[in-house]
């Protein structure tokens, strides 16, 4: 709410306040502090937010998604997760492997990662694979999983010299390129 603090000149909404009605995908939600997870499961429990600055609370309909690439159960018995939002979360778990298990999946995700740079970037060139790029990129470790393929895609995509990426325009996130 304005004047809750320094430099709140404003009322502003919250995620949470912009999600009502909706959903909220929290990513990463195994790297949170265990302060931000409480905050979190209070407001899982309670239906409401309070603001910053505000004197009561407002309820919200929220439907929550989150993900993580932590085994939770793991991090709840070390202690770095807390067990009652575990289970506030835990309603449906849908388990994905990593993109190094499934090799068979890459070539479609490139290609649909592709589409989607170019899309947002229509200046590109670059619209399909050689046979050998697509060949380099499913060899790959990918232990950045889907987002070191996407970079991997878009530095390609953004470096070919032709509208065909080839394997030599594939470069894994840890190399570098003199341009």
């Amino acid at each position: 709410k304005r004047g809750a603090f320094t430099d709140a000149r404003a009322d502003r909404v919250g995620l949470f306040q912009e999600a009502d009605g909706g959903t909220l995908f929290l990513d990463e939600i195994g790297d949170l502090p265990m302060a931000l997870q409480a905050k979190i499961l209070r407001v899982l429990q309670e239906r409401e937010v309070r603001p910053p600055g505000a004197t009561k609370a407002e309820p919200i309909d929220v439907r929550v998604v989150a993900a993580t690439h932590h085994d939770l159960r793991r991090s709840v018995k070390e202690g770095r997760f807390r067990e009652d939002l575990f289970y506030r979360l835990g309603v449906l778990t849908i388990e994905r492997p990593p993109l190094r298990s499934r090799r068979e999946d890459i070539p479609l995700r490139a290609r649909h990662l592709l589409e989607e740079f170019c899309k947002r970037n229509p200046d590109l060139g670059a619209r399909s694979f050689s046979d050998n790029a697509l060949d380099r990129l499913s060899g790959l470790p990918f232990p950045g999983n889907v987002r070191e393929l996407r970079n991997i895609i878009e530095r390609a995509a953004s470096l070919a010299d032709s509208a065909v990426i080839t394997a030599d325009d594939m470069l894994p996130a840890s190399a570098s390129r003199l341009l």
